[in-house]
């Protein structure tokens, strides 16, 4: 995918966040998010400073556009910028760095891809789940919260992967 097309499709994913959080409330154990796996997508090639404040512009973004509790997705998400190059380098090891090119599904193995993004959303949950319970809601409903969310959020990630990370082999 070219630089621009990336750029494009990014917004567009930031747009059915948007949707998704106005519209497909399944339970208040349940929230379905796509940012971490967007920031995760993000060209390796883009410092770690940029992609942590292009994570603040999309969670403010979501925040102020459908979430309405500021700062609360740019809390989670920063994090997960910061930590993308290393997770990727533990999980894809060096090579993609040295050879300057993206993941992909095919590139690499959906294994790999799904434990990747298993990380991502985890971390990014938690960080979430323990700033928006804000010690008010019992560890039972946020743990309960924090796993029905990271399964629903990791499945709907797997689909969005294939979408930001294609195969530029083809």
């Amino acid at each position: 995918m070219r630089k621009a097309e990336f750029w494009v499709v990014y917004v567009l994913m930031a747009v059915a966040q948007m949707l998704l959080c106005n519209y497909f409330h399944v339970s208040p154990y349940v929230m379905l998010t796509i940012l971490p796996v967007m920031v995760l997508c993000i060209p390796l090639r883009v410092p770690t400073w940029i992609t942590m404040a292009i994570a603040f512009a999309t969670g403010f973004s979501v925040d102020l556009l459908a979430e309405g509790v500021l700062g609360l997705n740019v809390l989670a998400l920063v994090p997960v910028a910061f930590v993308r190059k290393e997770v990727i380098r533990l999980i894809f090891g060096a090579e993609l760095f040295a050879r300057k090119e993206d993941f992909s599904v095919r590139k690499s193995s959906f294994g790999k891809v799904a434990l990747a993004i298993f990380i991502v959303e985890a971390l990014f949950l938690v960080v979430y789940i323990w700033a928006d319970g804000a010690g008010t809601r019992p560890f039972s409903f946020n743990a309960f919260r924090l796993l029905a969310s990271l399964g629903a959020g990791w499945a709907l990630s797997l689909v969005v992967v294939e979408i930001l990370a294609p195969d530029t082999r083809k």
